[in-house]
């Protein structure tokens, strides 16, 4: 009976996928010019396969970085072969797996989708599986409507794929399990850099302990010395060779500029892509002036950051340490990225502010609001994806296999 609860559990996650994507697809494919008061001009799908980042990555999947390819890419803006060094590779691979059945354009879609579906059974499967919440289902629905992840996961991008990856090491992790962690940490650190503040969290978890060691009962009442003390934490911890398996995170991220050494000849590639890196300060984002800002109407990103960081807080005390140490890490890295798209690249950290606040968000009233709101969430979308595309005319690179 509860493995029969469970699968259909499931398959409702993989329904709400689908059906929520085909929904958000529908005036592109039904090639609607006049769509709920948008006029849509030239209405058809190439406004999914155009929305940014996507033939970017459909770039490096067909080039393999490889200057000379890139060169002859027909794309309708000239980019410095290194600009894509930016697009780590982990994503751009499962594109190219892909390709010689669909294409490039439409891999790039194919592969988000299927990734998106595996991330939200996991999803559902994580918070069942640690017991964060008493309805999985109804948190895995709010979890993948959030507006901004809407549309991140029904184009070409790779942030369902990193999510996955970040959560999955996590998991592990927190089973035990340190070979699964490190090989899924280096998998998303392969798949965008921030993948590398899984290795960060894992360490301040192990100094968290080792603290704690210190701060024992037993050393505060002299019954136990400081050595007997450092002697458990030898070997309850620090000789676990285990623990090795963690470093194949940086590693992961080392093998992506290794690439970049044999193909554009410098292994420091991406940190010569131009103007993709944004850490600049704290709070950086707040600047009008900045070339990736450009607007002073910025209060929704004030709104992001404060509800992050409540997030932030929530999980202080939480069992899992490594899910409060990496939304600790990964928000500290957000406040200092200076580009008007927070909510896109502070992604990562919306399955762990749904989990910190997971008895709010299955309530009925707000499931209430969040129906009522479902129009305002797609077409906002729509809206969105009428401005945020690459304007291609020749198609010829990217529908090739």
């Amino acid at each position: 009976m509860a493995r029969n609860k469970t699968v259909s559990g499931l398959l409702a996650v993989i329904g709400i996928v689908l059906i929520s994507t085909f929904v958000y697809w529908s005036p592109f494919l039904f090639r609607a010019t006049f769509w709920f008061g948008l006029t849509i001009p030239k209405s058809d799908f190439l406004y999914i396969y155009s929305h940014y980042d996507g033939p970017l990555y459909a770039v490096a999947a067909k080039t393999l970085y490889i200057p000379s390819l890139i060169e002859k890419f027909i794309l309708p803006i000239s980019y410095d072969v290194k600009y894509f060094s930016a697009h780590l590779p982990l994503y751009p691979l499962l594109v190219r797996l892909f390709a010689p059945i669909f294409n490039y354009s439409k891999s790039t879609i194919v592969v988000n989708v299927s990734v998106t579906m595996a991330l939200a059974v996991f999803f559902y499967y994580l918070v069942k599986q640690f017991k964060l919440t008493k309805s999985p289902l109804v948190l895995t629905f709010v979890f993948l409507m959030l507006p901004r992840f809407l549309i991140v996961r029904s184009v070409g991008a790779p942030e369902s794929l990193f999510i996955l990856l970040i959560l999955l090491s996590l998991f592990f992790f927190e089973k035990g399990k340190y070979l699964l962690a490190g090989i899924f940490g280096g998998l998303a650190a392969m798949t965008k850099t921030p993948g590398v503040l899984l290795f960060g969290a894992y360490l301040l978890v192990f100094a968290e302990k080792y603290f704690r060691y210190l701060r024992h009962p037993e050393i505060i009442s002299g019954s136990v010395s400081k050595n007997q003390m450092l002697k458990r934490v030898q070997h309850d911890m620090w000789f676990n060779w285990q623990y090795l398996y963690l470093l194949l995170i940086p590693i992961g991220l080392i093998l992506v500029f290794f690439l970049y050494q044999i193909q554009y000849k410098d292994f420091f590639a991406y940190f010569h892509s131009g103007d993709n890196i944004h850490l600049v300060s704290p709070f950086a984002a707040f600047n009008y002036d900045a070339q990736w800002v450009g607007t002073a109407w910025l209060e929704d990103i004030f709104f992001y950051f404060f509800f992050y960081l409540m997030a932030v807080v929530w999980l202080k005390d939480m069992k899992y340490r490594s899910f409060f140490y990496f939304s600790l890490i990964f928000y500290v890295a957000t406040v200092f990225v200076q580009h008007r798209d927070i909510s896109r690249y502070s992604l990562p950290l919306w399955p762990f502010a749904v989990i910190a606040f997971e008895r709010f968000f299955t309530t009925k009233k707000f499931l209430l609001t969040l129906i009522i709101l479902l129009p305002a969430i797609y077409l906002y979308a729509w809206n969105f994806s009428l401005e945020n595309v690459m304007p291609i005319s020749d198609w010829t690179s990217f529908f090739s296999k």
